[in-house]
């Protein structure tokens, strides 16, 4: 009883000073974003001019007010906001090495992505009825997947790029995948409800076989896996029919044998896997070049701009996290993991305190499609899975990507924050 009482007041004491903790990172951020402006000003001085200077320290100063915001009108999770403002700080460096246009692209997407943020925080803070909204989620996912069929764009083997003009395209799985989120979540909440009708007993199942269907038409065999690992491990923490998740497990792996059946990328990806140096000098080449990149950074890196991320095939995207580690180091790149750990806890931490058992599904599945996306793309590019194209949360280049992952940071947000 005496520990209780000590390990009890020992929390509050750091619930009471945890702006320090707040302040220290915050200071950290900035520290680093000045660094790496100083570091990108001595790599091309002679072609570094006033308006490039005036650009990245607004940034700067954006992203910093961009947390004080969320620490001074918001009752939640602080921290959140924090690691991903690190994680987008470290990303832009490497993008504005490899290509400054993409960069300025990418701050701009980051500037609405934190605009969608605050508009999707307000939207559930007066708006209360996402919980009673079961088939509307469907429904909307539906529309985006029919958008995509009837306008998309085969993109390296997959349709899944909607494009609006010459110079903007995003992908509507994006959008989806939160959708889905909310999809589980509204029956589970409602799971008692819906387990006297036969009809809406199974409503979930089919509504995620037919996603998954849709994506398996668009060849979009990456986002199969999230949704997928999203899916089962939503079913294991809150599916009282055990029996439900052994059977879906064996469909799913049905479905991974189907695809590499069926696909030729998916079976030039797996071979690519087995043994990329058989392949070097062609469809093998992105892979060993990223090893190459990786190895050569060493612990500490090359330095930013100092190394040749450029010889990897979309090094700002898919292969960004190569491009870190060569000219960061292996440390940042560990940095990197560490920092999407963290952001994961403090999800999961969230959907544990959470007594609204709506927010409580929908914070552990968000926390989840984070998790899944970055693991994914770590153990693609280091070679423990194959590949797929999908995109690290916040870090890699793309707009669609970056507005996504705001808006469902903008939901984390809303429910870290107590009594909802």
């Amino acid at each position: 009883m005496m520990i209780s009482k000590k390990l009890m007041s020992r929390f509050r004491t750091l619930t009471v000073n945890s702006h320090v903790s707040t302040k220290s990172i915050q200071g950290l951020l900035l520290f680093f974003q000045i660094l790496g402006l100083f570091l990108i000003m001595a790599r091309d001085f002679a072609n570094f001019d006033k308006t490039k200077l005036y650009f990245m320290i607004a940034l700067i100063g954006f992203v910093y007010i961009s947390g004080k915001l969320v620490q001074k009108f918001t009752r939640g999770d602080y921290y959140i906001m924090l690691i991903a403002n690190m994680l987008f700080s470290i990303g832009i460096l490497e993008i504005y090495r490899l290509n400054n246009k993409l960069a300025y692209r990418q701050i701009i997407w980051f500037c609405i992505g934190i605009v969608a943020f605050w508009v999707v925080y307000l939207i559930l803070k007066y708006v209360k009825i996402w919980s009673k909204m079961y088939y509307f989620y469907a429904g909307i996912s539906y529309l985006l997947f029919i958008a995509t069929f009837l306008f998309g764009r085969k993109i390296n083997g997959a349709k899944n790029w909607i494009r609006l003009g010459s110079n903007f395209a995003f992908q509507p799985s994006e959008l989806i995948k939160i959708a889905f989120v909310f999809l589980i979540a509204a029956y589970y909440k409602n799971r008692d409800k819906f387990e006297k009708d036969i009809f809406k007993k199974y409503s979930l199942h089919f509504f995620f076989y037919t996603f998954l269907g849709f994506l398996f038409l668009q060849k979009d065999l990456g986002t199969v896996l999230v949704f997928s690992g999203v899916f089962m491990f939503a079913q294991y923490m809150y599916e009282p029919h055990r029996k439900y998740m052994f059977i879906n497990l064996l469909v799913l792996s049905c479905g991974a044998v189907l695809g590499y059946i069926l696909f030729t990328h998916v079976k030039v990806r797996v071979k690519i896997w087995l043994d990329p140096f058989k392949y070097a000098d062609g469809m093998g080449y992105q892979i060993i070049q990223g090893f190459y990149a990786i190895a050569s950074g060493g612990f500490f890196g090359k330095g930013l701009g100092l190394g040749r991320p450029d010889y990897i095939p979309f090094a700002e995207s898919d292969y960004i996290f190569a491009s870190i580690c060569e000219e960061m180091g292996i440390l940042m790149g560990m940095g990197v993991v560490m920092l999407f750990l963290i952001l994961t806890y403090r999800g999961i931490k969230t959907s544990m305190e959470q007594h609204n058992k709506f927010y409580k599904y929908v914070a552990f599945c968000l926390s989840l499609i984070f998790a899944f996306q970055s693991l994914i793309m770590f153990g693609g590019i280091l070679k423990l899975i194959p590949l797929t194209g999908i995109t690290i949360p916040f870090v890699s280049y793309g707009g669609s990507s970056i507005l996504s992952s705001f808006i469902a940071l903008g939901i984390l947000q809303y429910a870290s924050e107590e009594n909802i």
